[in-house]
């Protein structure tokens, strides 16, 4: 462990950073600044020029050519008396400069995680070497960095921060990966050993004072927080936060802590990835004491989040499509390592920049993983081409399909998962009925766009399997917002449409809506009413079945009194309930099968009604011909059955011909 103590101690040893030397090239007092110029104050007037951009210093040529291999090879390989040299090139610019022109009049420097970085490099591109002389800058500065910067936590992330603007000089020179290692070794350490300086959380101000953190390291009996180096490492820039979060990969950090440090930055450098008034974005995660998203931090880049991709500033879409970019890429693969919510924002940011086509897929199936913990209010993604859709419905379809697909890969192949990820998906057993009634709510929210074709709405309804809907509530509220935006639809249209949905699984309450609701077709309204029916007849016979066990287990209670006290309360009271509305329901139907008898009734009695009507007379020969081979008919009988009753033959002489008139004609 690199304990604070050790911290200051190494300065001690290295004479508290101050870097001399007892050679001294020319007796001098000291550098005087005039404006934007230099002067040795010295006896010998300077004879050599050296500029940096706007700042001119005027020196000796003698201090500089015995520690410069760079000033000593641009003087004398010059074919004449070279007198000023331009050096607008230099890594760390005229701040750097000063410290090593000092160092060559034998000055002393003090050494600072602040400058040495700058002073390194500048060191390296003067070529300040021990060729020249045993001790110089590049020496001088490596111990510092080794000794000091590296053994201390908040000199390390000084020294990154301060490494920004020397590129490529500090990346080649390894500064930024051993700070980089360093930082990742110390945020990968115990936290009960932690004795080193930290920015922590701050109550006001984000970023970290460093002049203000002597008293900022813990006591030995103080607890630290698992994400006490979020804080410290959110002020990286964005190459130099991934470099480091790759190291604290390496040494094999949570990715649950790797996450939240993820969104804690994203925070930071993205306010427009955050909603105003919001929460935490690492919703359920256990270390949201870490994630201060409402941060007052107002520096970074703000994100523009309304208007068109061409509205953006060039030079502002570019720094942020690189955050973004990076973001994703170092995200680690395990699910749940951050939030949906925060996917699914980062997901409508990389639309809106213009991220590469890959990054955004393989964001696309992150979210998928984990589409059964996303919102409404994230889900609606604006699509940003104006002859489309208000919101993006082809993303959302293509997350649910990811979600699918994940759900039969580890439905099919259980093996695959960790242990922790099997436990936590058989917590979460109704995964496909939350994301249902997901769709069913955006649904409802983007039917009311009248530029949804009915295509889209039918694709995004019908992607869910059958058992995935217990309740087609949700799916008929949005094909009734659907109808109501779009009343043009044709018949053939508006069946189509009610094809997604499954009568039977409608409730009570919604039937009765369907009963009455003019925007659907006759043919769904009679289902929904034959459906209804079914089930009040499934009900009654439920109940029936129920009456008749209850009377048949009767004598096995001492008596109804003692079952009561024995059946908690509320049982009682829903029992009840239930009792009363199947009674009704028994009431409706009796009432139902009494009009059907009447109705049955009165038409028999307009029948026969109808039947005693007098037809008119038929006065053709055929008629004619038939009355007379009737009384023939008639009169045979009669001479047939002389011996028998009268009344009985007379009736059915009356009956026959009349059967057989009435079938010919």
């Amino acid at each position: 462990m690199w304990e604070s103590e050790s911290e200051t101690g190494g300065r001690r040893d290295y004479e508290d950073g101050i870097l001399s030397t007892s050679k001294h090239g020319l007796k001098t007092d000291g550098f005087e600044q005039k404006g934007q110029s230099w002067y040795v104050t010295s006896d010998i007037a300077s004879d050599f020029l050296v500029q940096i951009g706007d700042v001119s210093f005027h020196l000796h040529k003698y201090p500089l050519l015995s520690r410069s291999g760079k000033m000593n090879r641009i003087i004398y390989e010059s074919r004449e008396d070279l007198n000023k040299v331009v050096l607008d090139d230099l890594p760390g610019g005229p701040e750097a400069f000063e410290l090593a022109a000092k160092f060559c009049y034998g000055i002393a420097v003090d050494l600072t995680a602040t400058n040495i970085s700058g002073l390194r490099c500048a060191a390296e591109y003067l070529e300040m070497t021990e060729d020249l002389e045993e001790g110089n800058l590049i020496f001088k500065t490596e111990a510092f960095l080794s000794y000091v910067v590296l053994s201390s936590w908040r000199d390390s992330i000084v020294v990154l921060k301060s490494s920004e603007k020397l590129s490529p000089w500090a990346e080649n020179l390894q500064i930024v990966r051993r700070c980089s290692e360093s930082i990742a070794w110390k945020a990968c350490a115990n936290p009960k050993g932690i004795r080193w300086q930290y920015t922590g959380r701050p109550a006001k101000v984000s970023s970290p004072s460093w002049n203000e953190m002597k008293d900022s390291s813990p006591s030995r009996n103080q607890q630290v927080p698992p994400d006490w180096w979020f804080e410290d490492v959110s002020i990286l820039r964005i190459d130099h936060f991934v470099r480091v979060i790759t190291a604290i990969k390496v040494k094999g950090m949570r990715h649950e802590l790797i996450g939240a440090a993820i969104m804690q930055y994203a925070a930071k450098w993205l306010p427009g990835l955050i909603k105003e008034g919001s929460e935490s974005v690492n919703d359920g995660s256990n270390y949201s004491q870490g994630n201060d998203f409402n941060s007052s931090w107002k520096g970074g880049l703000h994100m523009i989040v309304s208007g068109t991709k061409e509205d953006i500033p060039t030079v502002q879409a570019k720094d942020q499509r690189l955050i973004v970019e990076s973001l994703i890429s170092i995200i680690p693969p395990q699910k749940d390592t951050v939030s949906c919510s925060f996917l699914l924002r980062l997901l409508r940011m990389a639309n809106l920049l213009k991220v590469a086509a890959a990054l955004v897929t393989e964001l696309e199936k992150r979210v998928g993983m984990q589409f059964e913990q996303a919102t409404l209010a994230d889900l609606l993604i604006p699509s940003y081409n104006k002859s489309e859709t208000l919101y993006d419905v082809d993303l959302v379809q293509r997350l649910l399909e990811h979600f699918l697909v994940q759900e039969q890969t580890e439905s099919s192949s259980p093996s695959r998962q960790s242990f922790a990820e099997a436990t936590q998906r058989g917590t979460n057993p109704n995964a496909k009925m939350r994301v249902a009634r997901l769709v069913d709510s955006y649904l409802t929210e983007v039917s009311r766009d009248r530029n949804l074709s009915l295509t889209k709405f039918q694709v995004l309804a019908e992607a869910l399997p059958e058992s995935a809907r217990t309740c087609d509530d949700g799916l008929y509220r949005a094909i009734d917002s659907y109808l109501k935006a779009h009343p043009t639809l044709s018949e053939h249209e508006r069946k189509r449409l009610c094809r997604v949905m499954d009568c039977q699984k409608l409730s009570i309450d919604a039937c009765m809506h369907a009963a009455q609701n003019e925007r659907l077709p006759l043919r769904v309204v009679v289902q929904v009413l034959f459906s209804e029916q079914v089930k009040i007849s499934n009900a009654i016979a439920n109940n029936s079945l129920k009456e008749a066990g209850e009377s048949h287990y009767q004598p096995m209670a001492s008596s109804r009194k003692t079952l009561l006290e024995g059946t908690p309360q509320s049982f009682q009271e829903g029992w009840a309930t239930a009792k009363k509305d199947i009674n009704t329901l028994k009431f409706e139907l009796e009432t139902v099968k009494t009009k059907y008898l009447e109705l049955q009734n009165d038409m028999e009695t307009l029948q026969r009604q109808f039947d005693k009507m007098p037809k008119p007379k038929q006065t053709s020969a055929w008629t004619s011909g038939w009355k007379k081979l009737g009384k023939l008919t008639k009169m045979t009988n009669l001479e047939n059955h002389d011996d028998g009753p009268q009344m009985p033959n007379t009736e059915q002489t009356k009956k026959a011909p009349r059967r057989w008139r009435n079938s010919i004609s």
